[in-house]
């Protein structure tokens, strides 16, 4: 092997939150994955957009409830520049859509799991967005909701795009899968395939659908009927 291949930049994150044992245990486990680097810490919204303006980060994971600015008001104003992350104590699904609002590309519960925390740093890094399995199911519901909406029993053929490109029918089960709230890994198992097989498919249907992510692609197969 050469010795002089460069390896790729560590994800940057800037960790906001009011409780510095919370920032001291998300900085512990981060710091299990190589390719991650906290470079600054925040305990409030006007820390937060002031580091991001200073550390330029690639990843933020903000906390909601901080006194001055809270959290979804920092996430309105650095979200154009950098990928925020929401993480916080509270299941409320009015902190949920004001975060998703405001710009946010992922929401955890800080109950989850260590391994969700890393995935959700690696998967926003990357360009896509990253809920808590336990709030997948309210965003579908709610985005799904505009008039017009075309029942399930009336869906008919493969789903085609506002180019007129249509999917796949391998690309349609990935689809339907996505809205069922499946990981890409849990996809590949349900369709035996590989999981590079299925990230390739995801990013056909974003293109062919003209969508940003995941979660707009979930509530676009509910409205179209594609299922209830």
């Amino acid at each position: 092997m050469p010795d002089d291949v460069t390896a790729p930049a560590p994800i940057r994150v800037l960790l906001v939150d009011d409780q510095q044992l919370v920032r001291t245990g998300f900085r512990m486990i981060l710091s299990v994955s190589d390719d991650v680097e906290v470079v600054g810490e925040a305990g409030n919204g006007v820390d937060a957009v002031e580091q991001v303006a200073r550390l330029a980060p690639d990843v933020v994971l903000m906390d909601v409830q901080m006194p001055g600015m809270d959290g979804i008001e920092a996430t309105r104003q650095v979200a154009r520049t950098t990928r925020v992350v929401i993480l916080t104590t509270f299941d409320r699904d009015d902190y949920l859509f004001d975060a998703l609002d405001a710009g946010a590309s992922g929401f955890l519960l800080k109950n989850a799991g260590p391994e969700m925390l890393v995935e959700a740093v690696h998967a926003v890094a990357r360009g896509h967005a990253l809920l808590s399995p336990e709030v997948t199911t309210r965003v579908i519901a709610q985005m799904a909701r505009p008039a017009g909406s075309v029942p399930a029993s009336s869906a008919r053929g493969r789903p085609t795009g506002p180019a007129g490109a249509e999917l796949t029918e391998r690309e349609t089960e990935v689809l339907v899968q996505m809205a069922y709230g499946l990981s890409n890994a849990e996809i590949a198992a349900e369709l035996v395939v590989g999981e590079a097989t299925v990230k390739t498919h995801v990013s056909n249907i974003l293109t062919k659908l003209g969508l940003r992510d995941r979660v707009q692609a979930v509530a676009w197969a509910y409205r179209s009927g594609l299922l209830r």
